[in-house]
């Protein structure tokens, strides 16, 4: 999936935003807390979802996205694939990252919400912003 030069200066800010996050530790002085669950499907994988409930509100930031994603490697060591944001509905403008718009629901949020998967730090071969990832696993 291509994206707009609109969608690019997002990804930029948003990758030098959350690069830190590439270390659980500073994931966790952040106020995210691991989920302790791997999401996959058919699709392909979501991988560990860390989330940070203070920022789980109407308000889309994309510096400050909702979760912080990772992929466990053949050791157990955690690494950062991507970026989810999580945004209360509340009858708000549909919210848009750079271009594109955030999907209508999509976790288990239990109010009307928006939702966004951005894979910054691993490939997805169905598109930057698909939430499942055929490249990650749970395994």
């Amino acid at each position: 999936m291509k994206y707009s030069e609109g969608d690019a200066t997002v990804l930029k800010a948003v990758k030098q935003a959350t690069s830190r996050f590439n270390s659980t530790t500073q994931a966790t002085k952040a106020g995210y807390v691991n989920l302790e669950e791997c999401i996959s499907s058919e699709s392909g994988g979501m991988g560990y979802h860390w989330l940070n409930e203070d920022w789980v509100d109407p308000v889309f930031d994309p510096l400050q996205p909702e979760a912080v994603v990772y992929e466990a490697d053949k050791n157990g060591n955690m690494k950062l694939v991507a970026v989810e944001y999580i945004v209360i509905d509340i009858g708000q403008d549909h919210p848009h990252f750079g271009d594109y718009p955030l999907d209508v629901g999509g976790t288990p949020v239990p109010v009307d919400h928006y939702s966004l998967h951005v894979w910054l730090y691993k490939d997805n071969p169905n598109g930057i912003f698909t939430p499942f990832n055929p490249n990650v696993s749970c395994n």
